[in-house]
């Protein structure tokens, strides 16, 4: 009676139901979950990092640039004075930004936090930032020009609110629910690091988009007029076009993404929340998520871990095209200019990277996360001081340059799931759970990182004008970081209680179901169950399918349903030959 009385919720429509089945972590789960979906939401963001700036320097305020002189291949060169309002504005935008940055992804953690639904706590916000992700791609192209003759307030004012709507509102709300869905994915600490292995190479991946195909587009939106010149206007409404497809297709991939995630770790209180009245059971408030998180040990060495490896990280990339300006060289007849040297360098780093993912999670498997990490360090530490040493040899900044990314591959991919390890740990220790904040402290870093680290570097090399600073800035500040990472890794044991944290979690849990007067089920066998029953239900719905396709056709459907039934047997038998020659293959070696 108490069941039927109760509102149900937007989420527990079927239309908006998971895809996702399996009680374990399987390949259309990794794939359209963790790597294709995140790719495809995060893919503006990536081309923002590259490109925002500088639409708005020679699209949106080009009217406002003046005459700086010619370059040496004699083309005039154009630039909006650097004591002008405008650039003041483009200088303080994304550094004030901050802030609401920070207070945004801690406003979404607390939303995460407080929802309970059966989508889960984070799905339910990945769901709602499909849309607000592409009105935020849309609504940044879409500020009026100025005329040339005086100060754009109107357009200042609209593009600050845009980057907002996008960087403060829109990116929290996905970034945070996002960052969250690996840690309450599942208990299973392999399968999680799989899981944060694809997450955070979609991650990497948007950023090389961002800075090798999206050059292709803008050299196609870039409209001229018939004297060669740029046509501001018509540029402008491309770039408009352009973003307009980007939102449509990043709010596409983040509904893909939110159909195939599950939250196994959230699901597990479900039939304990269906007995209770969770109107009256108390949320965990933001003090005692604080206290939780801020008395753990483990989560101040990983969120010092991960704040100094992002920031760094950020610098770096910040300063590649200023490092590379010292290089002009031919390769043969090769002809690498300070631009093919950022391509070069860029590939450099993003290869090596791409290569460890096929090892890193099998050698984390056998030896830990904590081991591959710290020894990763110490060999992109080894890269740096090659790189730095001979920073204006260009083939010996590329070697030490490919070094060093390669050996922070398995930070890169890892710090999530070794964030996971710790909020299980809390769990253990606490009786609660704080992805929220923790998730939401994650996202804050990852996004305002960026900001930071351009302010100082302006700050420390003079506006990339001190060659040797640019060099510490891209190489030596991110070397030294790492060394420290490797240290800090040194007091990182957290996986060694993971198996007794898991014990304690299902003890609290089983009291809680028994206190409640209802049956206790392992939360394995549980999902087991689920599972089992939709298949049954899948393939009661298949024979429907069958019977209505045979009636129609007039068909016999014992017949049809025999033709099924050997199909698949024979597929049966050829998996189990093809598994047993594999035993045997490997008896012999």
């Amino acid at each position: 009676m108490e069941d039927s009385k109760r509102k149900k919720s937007f989420f527990e429509n079927p239309l908006f139901s998971t895809k996702v089945k399996s009680a374990n972590i399987k390949t259309p789960e990794m794939l359209l979950g963790y790597l294709i979906g995140p790719f495809g939401a995060l893919l503006a963001s990536g081309i923002f990092t590259t490109y925002l700036n500088r639409y708005w320097n020679t699209v949106l305020f080009a009217d406002y640039r003046v005459f700086m002189g010619l370059d040496a291949d004699g083309n005039e060169i154009w630039q909006l004075p650097a004591d002008s309002p405008i650039s003041t504005f483009l200088t303080l935008l994304p550094i004030l930004s901050t802030i609401l940055i920070v207070i945004g992804n801690l406003f979404v953690g607390q939303l995460i936090e407080r929802t309970k639904t059966r989508a889960g706590k984070a799905r339910p916000w990945l769901l709602l930032s499909s849309v607000l992700l592409a009105v935020g791609c849309i609504v940044l192209f879409v500020a009026p020009m100025g005329n040339g003759t005086d100060v754009p307030v109107l357009t200042m004012v609209l593009t600050a609110i845009a980057y907002n709507v996008y960087y403060a509102v829109a990116y929290p709300m996905y970034n945070t629910a996002n960052s969250t869905l690996v840690p309450v994915s599942t208990r299973n600490s392999s399968q999680r690091s799989l899981l944060a292995s694809f997450e955070n190479f979609a991650h990497i991946g948007v950023m090389g988009a961002g800075g090798m195909v999206f050059p292709i587009i803008v050299g196609w939106i870039t409209v001229k007029n018939a004297d060669e010149t740029v046509n501001l206007g018509a540029t402008k409404t491309a770039w408009m076009i352009a973003f307009l497809i980007i939102g449509i297709i990043t709010f596409l991939f983040v509904v893909l993404q939110y159909y195939f995630t599950r939250e196994r770790v959230t699901e597990e209180s479900f039939h304990i929340d269906a007995v209770e009245n969770t109107a009256e059971k108390k949320s965990i408030s933001i003090k005692q998520q604080f206290k939780g998180v801020g008395t753990e040990p483990f989560w101040w060495i990983i969120i010092l871990f991960y704040l100094i490896f992002q920031f760094s990280g950020s610098l770096k990339n910040g300063a590649v095209s200023f490092f590379c300006d010292r290089f002009d060289l031919y390769l043969g007849s090769f002809h690498i200019d300070s631009d093919m040297a950022v391509t070069i360098i860029n590939v450099l780093g993003a290869v090596p990277m791409a290569v460890a993912m096929a090892f890193i999670w099998p050698l984390s498997r056998k030896f830990g996360k904590r081991i591959v990490v710290m020894v990763g360090l110490i060999v992109g530490a080894a890269g740096g001081i090659i790189a730095g040493i001979w920073s204006d040899n260009f083939y010996a900044a590329c070697v030490g340059v490919a070094l060093k990314s390669f050996g922070s591959s398995p930070a890169c991919y890892m710090v999530l799931a070794m964030v996971s390890d710790v909020l299980d740990h809390i769990e253990a220790k606490r009786g609660y759970r704080c992805d929220g904040l923790t998730m939401s402290i994650y996202s804050a870093i990852m996004a305002a990182t960026g900001p930071l680290s351009l302010g100082v570097f302006n700050a420390m090399t003079g506006n990339g004008s001190n060659s040797a600073m640019v060099t510490v800035s891209y190489i030596w500040i991110e070397t030294g970081v790492y060394i420290a990472c490797a240290v800090l890794m040194v007091f990182f044991i957290v996986e060694k209680f993971l198996k007794s944290d898991r014990a304690q979690i299902l003890e609290r849990q089983k009291a809680e179901a028994l206190a409640a007067g209802i049956e206790w089920i392992e939360p394995e066998e549980r999902l087991r169950r689920e599972q089992e029953e939709a298949e049954r239900l899948s393939e009661e719905a298949r024979k429907l399918e069958l019977k209505a396709k045979c009636e129609k056709r007039g068909l016999s459907f014992e017949e049809e349903e025999a033709k099924y039934q050997a199909k698949l047997s024979a597929k049966r038998e050829a998996a189990e030959r093809k598994k047993a020659a594999k035993a045997a293959g490997k008896e012999k070696k």
